[in-house]
């Protein structure tokens, strides 16, 4: 949700609780702001706590990552995807790496995904023609 758009939703809330049920209104209003605001820190913790549990920068397939992001996707929704911390690489660049050696350089801008570069470990090489003899 847009930070502007909760604040004044909180604001309605306390408002309208004062207004239609007086002082008792407002402490309604003021217990389901704070409820909302506990949870979010809730859902935070559970995130993080997932990601405590693997390596950081750790990813179990880059190249499932890479398909999976898209631009405008929020920070903890990434951190939930990946489940583990990005390795911080330059200014708000991030990296996720799989076993095999492929990594994902994930660019963060306000605390969105901006853009996304897959790094190969090594590229496959095509199959060269055998160099046969002329008949």
């Amino acid at each position: 949700m847009n930070r502007l758009a909760g604040i004044l939703l909180a604001l309605a809330a306390i408002v309208l609780g004062t207004y239609f049920f007086g002082w008792k209104g407002a402490i309604l209003g003021t217990s389901a702001v704070i409820f909302y605001l506990l949870l979010q820190f809730s859902q935070l913790m559970r995130v993080m706590r997932t990601a405590q549990n693997s390596p950081l920068g750790h990813v179990s397939s880059a190249i499932m990552l890479n398909s999976k992001l898209h631009a405008g996707m929020k920070l903890i929704d990434l951190i939930r995807m990946c489940k583990s911390l990005g390795i911080k690489v330059g200014q708000d660049t991030y990296r996720w790496t799989d076993i095999g050696g492929d990594a994902v350089d994930v660019v963060m801008e306000r605390g969105v995904v901006a853009r996304w570069a897959l790094i190969r470990a090594h590229e496959p090489e095509s199959a060269a023609p055998a160099d046969t003899p002329a008949a």
